[in-house]
């Protein structure tokens, strides 16, 4: 029995895509799930008739029956970018994020509920703006310096599940420093897995990792702003699912993981967004 998978709803229809794939994937793994409704500007935790949690529950609950899922419910109220957080540090679990479907005027003056969300969870995250199934490719972002290393670990576990064809990216930066790894960085971005740079050896090492764990694994190399470089290859591509370590991994990671590159991706990803930040220690993932 894998780790519990925390999925998360406010009631809002766009929230559903997530309710779908984490149950779909829950039941891959054998693993529990915990469904938490946060019902928003209610003064007391009894779902009202009225409230959409109490639909959006009934459909969840008819889903984990069909797919034999143990599960548990749970309602708490509050805002949700407060309550997510709070609960996911509570167990560690995959938590499962959808769309929390803000006014615009709401999104213009505070920004994108996910950029909140991710900077406050610790544990993995499945952002799923559209459930993409059945999973068939995969794309798993490499920073090249290790620390992602728990993206690409939950990358894999997931594309197992599928037996997924799986696609690792590097995007190699602009750089204009002239150093020893940075020229090589600039000189053989293309064929890097070739070279015996940091980079070059992790970028083996996770080609070696997929083969290893029976994927059919492919390196595919970019060169230019990595936000922008990574939304094509996923628009190009047509993934569906997409694995990248957080921004809040390590300070050493921001020639790639800059500030807010993740959480751009995920503002813009047409597809599921699987996250993880470096802990030092092998990612959690259900088992």
């Amino acid at each position: 029995m894998g780790e519990t998978f925390l999925i998360c709803t406010n009631g809002q229809e766009t929230t559903w895509p997530a309710i779908e794939y984490g149950a779909w994937m829950a039941a891959a793994l054998h693993s529990p799930v915990s469904l938490l409704g946060v019902a928003e500007h209610l003064p007391s935790s009894t779902i009202d008739e009225k409230h959409p949690l109490e639909s959006i529950f009934s459909r969840a609950v008819e889903l984990f029956e069909q797919k034999g899922l143990t599960y548990t419910l749970e309602v708490q109220n509050g805002e949700a970018e407060q309550v997510i957080p709070r609960e996911a540090r509570k167990h560690e679990s995959l938590v499962v994020l959808g769309r929390l479907s803000r006014p615009p005027l709401r999104r213009l003056l505070a920004g994108r509920s996910i950029r909140w969300l991710l900077s406050e969870i610790v544990s993995p995250v499945l952002y799923v703006p559209r459930a993409c199934l059945p999973l068939k490719k995969m794309l798993v972002c490499l920073g090249g310096l290790g620390y992602e290393i728990n993206a690409e670990q939950l990358g894999i576990r997931a594309g197992v599940i599928a037996q997924a064809e799986v696609t690792l990216l590097h995007v190699a930066a602009p750089v204009d420093l002239d150093y020893p790894a940075a020229r090589v960085e600039r000189e053989h971005w293309r064929e890097l897995e070739k070279t015996d740079s940091l980079t070059g050896r992790h970028v083996r090492l996770a080609l070696d990792a997929a083969r290893t764990a029976g994927l059919a694994a492919t390196l595919k190399a970019r060169q230019g702003h990595v936000v922008e470089e990574i939304l094509a290859e996923i628009q190009e591509g047509h993934y569906d699912l997409v694995c990248m370590g957080s921004t809040y991994s390590s300070h050493a990671l921001r020639h790639l993981y800059g500030p807010n590159v993740t959480e751009e991706v995920a503002e813009r990803t047409p597809c599921p967004l699987l996250i993880a930040r470096y802990s030092g220690v092998n990612a959690l993932m259900p088992r």
